[in-house]
């Protein structure tokens, strides 16, 4: 029975990492703006596993490919989240944890990532690689050869960025949203 296992989805946006998890019974808790800040967020007592997404728009390679007008990084306010996520994995000290983000800047401060990955590993068909850090099971890619075929996730029109969301969330929430199929794989190997 899964509904007594409790799974905290830091920074989780859309939930689109935790579906897997929410499909399967699993007592889902979704600590995400604007209804919840995870830097003032207290963990329950018997979490089992915690996904940590916290945004990467101050540790992006590309931020200032973007228009942002500024060639600067805030890291101050990037690192607060980071901060407060590693701080929830710390006094809720679940059987497993990940932290992901898209490879940046973040490496300064957390090492260089134990594993990453890129979507089409899972069967989505771009490419963004990203960086995972905690104590969890890396799910084993279903791919192994890279598609001819494939986009850069920046190159990608905005209505072709997960389209089942197109309309509900910005184009910047929208690029944030874990790839389905990696999502299942992270699943099945960490329950």
């Amino acid at each position: 029975m899964n509904s007594d296992k409790i799974i905290l989805d830091l920074c989780g946006g859309t939930g689109a990492w935790s579906e897997p998890y929410r499909k399967a019974g699993y007592d889902v808790h979704l600590v995400t703006l604007p209804e919840q800040d995870v830097r003032l967020y207290t963990p329950p007592k018997n979490v089992h596993g915690i996904l940590a997404a916290p945004p990467c728009t101050e540790f992006s390679y590309a931020k200032h490919f973007h228009g942002t007008g500024s060639y600067t990084h805030d890291y101050l306010a990037g690192l607060s989240v980071v901060d407060a996520c590693l701080r929830i994995v710390m006094i809720a000290n679940p059987q497993w944890w990940v932290l992901e983000s898209p490879r940046g800047y973040l490496r300064r401060w957390l090492c260089d990532a134990p594993h990453t990955f890129e979507p089409w590993q899972y069967g989505d068909q771009y490419q963004k690689r990203t960086d995972l850090w905690g104590e969890f099971v890396m799910p084993e890619p279903t791919i192994t050869e890279k598609p001819a075929s494939l986009v850069k996730f920046s190159m990608l029109k905005s209505r072709d960025i997960h389209p089942e969301y197109y309309g509900r969330y910005t184009r910047q929430e929208r690029r944030a949203i874990t790839p389905p199929g990696f999502a299942r794989a992270f699943f099945e190997a960490n329950q």
